[in-house]
């Protein structure tokens, strides 16, 4: 058990790593991608997707899984001792798919935080302020207008036959 737990947060810090390289190149991600598909279905220069970067739950799943199976192969082939468990090999890939989505969060929220976004968002609000406050009489005066003749309208509805009497005249109720 203390092993499974050790193997787990383990595989949590590789997944943060896993995707914050990513995040930098997708180098090998591109490689693959190269080796893999025809030239004309080749991903672009500037698409950031990586095997666990901007990819969706499914492929994230897949890629992870298809890694760790690559090193149970390569641990069982190359030792004598059969050390690569079920229980840790879950551990591992569960670990590692927790891992990449808290890195994607935290990518997030630092962009999120940029010294431009901020300085970005404070002129919105100035903006927004400005507006509310240096809002013309005339506008406020139409908009006063608007509201009575709306409230008309409204009264003029009551008026209206309700659903009863319109189906008493199609004839549909008796």
């Amino acid at each position: 058990m203390t092993l499974e737990i050790i193997v787990f947060i383990l595989a949590i810090l590789f997944g943060i790593v896993w995707y914050w390289r990513e995040s930098k190149s997708n180098k090998t991600y591109r490689f693959f991608n190269k080796l893999m598909h025809a030239k004309d279905l080749q991903m672009d220069h500037e698409n950031p997707k990586g095997f666990v970067h901007h990819q969706p739950f499914l492929m994230r799943l897949v890629w992870v899984t298809l890694f760790f199976v690559a090193i149970a192969l390569l641990v069982s082939v190359a030792t004598p001792i059969n050390g690569f468990y079920v229980q840790y090999f879950a551990s591992a890939i569960v670990g590692t798919l927790i891992g990449t989505y808290i890195a994607s969060a935290f990518f997030v929220a630092s962009e999120g935080m940029k010294k431009k976004n901020i300085e970005k968002m404070i002129e919105k609000g100035k903006d927004f302020v400005e507006e509310l406050t240096d809002g013309d009489s005339e506008t406020i005066e139409i908009e006063a207008k608007e509201v009575p003749e709306s409230l008309e309208e409204k009264t003029d509805e009551p008026n209206k036959k309700s659903a009863r009497d319109r189906l008493k005249d199609k004839g549909m109720i008796k």
